[in-house]
């Protein structure tokens, strides 16, 4: 436990608080069990660190730990929350849950045995994080930690310290919106730069290759991540990242699961199993009409590429803008809204909301008849009446 803990220390020392992500503020800290879910680094670790920092300076006892410790080759996690706990700990957060065999099963255990502790636990893998072995829906409440906005990404970079707003004050104000920020910064330079390298952390360590640890992260999920499919062959993961580079040179990809099972040499049914997989593993989105349900059996109507930056990891020669542009959009409005693909436009939002992406021409004809339509062209600083900076979607959280 002293080993533990001195780890525990050295980890809240190092950890910077120059930043606070908006999600902190909406988790319920106070629950007996918390968990923390999103794509490989999108700063999960640091996320609490900063709230155990928090918790330490007002005068509470906390320990981090890492489940991929070698302490934890001979001890368990009960072993040490209970350990913790009579001791006087308070409050114990346990990263990369997912090294640890059987890691549901010991937090179940904890929060019936232990009511005076209050733990949060978080990993690298949401594939994982989703698939437990022991039922914890009654007992933990799950948070997503999205990837950087970007307004955090500006705020992050030091660039400008800028405020979120909701969907419907930019559909209301965004004129006065836009004109304030473009006084403060040439934010077409800055979205540009975002889109590239922005939605990870890792721009803020200036010796780290962007793009080289997204390739990283990228072959992670393949050749780790998807291990916990059934009948899962390590073969087939180059074959699917072939996939992935496919949809991030093409228009908005509907997918052919015909010619893909045959390419891939797997089965129909694989086919779609791998790609519910990459979703939840954040590398892809599937999106469908609003009266149809994404299940195993069912193919999607479109694939996107999660976020901006995996076109650039994945397939920088050839990145195609209007599949850019759309990811990006429906990236960041499915923070915090429910997104459909649209029979005439791109997307509806919300079961209310018309959405049209395009360049810096694009007009609303292709919306006109649609009640609460709007347009978001790219390219454009400041734009008028329904038709809004595709950037300003970019702060909504």
């Amino acid at each position: 436990m002293d080993k533990l803990l001195e780890r525990s220390n050295k980890s809240l020392q190092a950890v910077q608080y120059r930043f606070e992500r908006s999600v902190i503020g909406k988790i319920n800290w106070e629950w007996r069990m918390n968990g923390i879910i999103g794509a490989r680094g999108t700063g999960k670790t640091t996320l609490l660190l900063q709230k155990l920092q928090q918790l330490r300076k007002a005068g509470h006892d906390v320990l981090y730990v890492r489940l991929d410790d070698l302490y934890f080759a001979d001890h368990g996690i009960y072993e040490v929350a209970d350990s913790f706990r009579k001791n006087g700990g308070e409050y114990l957060y346990l990263d990369e849950v997912h090294k640890y065999p059987g890691w549901s099963r010991e937090l179940k255990n904890i929060y019936d045995s232990l009511p005076e502790l209050k733990l949060v636990f978080s990993g690298s893998s949401i594939i994982e994080l989703t698939k437990h072995d022991a039922d914890l829906s009654r007992r933990a409440l799950l948070y997503e930690l999205p990837g950087l906005s970007l307004r955090e990404y500006l705020l992050m970079a030091d660039i400008a310290p800028l405020p979120a707003y909701s969907l419907a004050d930019v559909f209301r104000d965004h004129v006065e919106i836009a004109t304030g920020i473009v006084r403060e910064i040439p934010v077409l330079k800055y979205f540009s730069a975002y889109l590239k390298c922005g939605f990870y952390p890792y721009f803020l360590e200036p010796d780290r290759d962007y793009l080289m640890t997204l390739e990283q992260i990228i072959l992670t999920v393949m050749e780790t991540d998807l291990r916990v499919i059934e009948n899962f062959d390590i073969a087939q993961s180059r074959k699917i990242l072939t996939l992935l580079k496919v949809i991030a040179a093409s228009v908005p990809f509907k997918p052919n699961i015909a010619k893909i099972s045959q390419k891939t040499e797997l089965h129909r049914q694989t086919v779609l199993l791998y790609l519910q997989y990459l979703e939840k593993s954040r590398m892809i989105k599937l999106v469908n009409q609003p009266e149809k349900h994404i299940s195993r059996l069912q193919k999607p109507d479109k694939l996107f590429l999660d976020n901006p930056n995996l076109f650039y990891a994945l397939n920088p020669e050839m990145v195609n803008i209007g599949n850019l542009r759309e990811s990006f959009a429906l990236n960041q409005l499915s923070a915090n809204h429910e997104v459909f693909l649209h029979e005439k436009a791109d997307f509806l939002v919300d079961n209310q909301f018309t959405i049209e992406i395009g360049g810096k021409n694009k007009d609303n004809r292709q919306v006109r008849d649609f009640v609460s339509s709007y347009v978001f062209p790219d390219d454009i600083e400041i734009g008028h009446h329904n038709r809004i900076p595709l950037w300003l979607l970019g702060f909504l959280y």
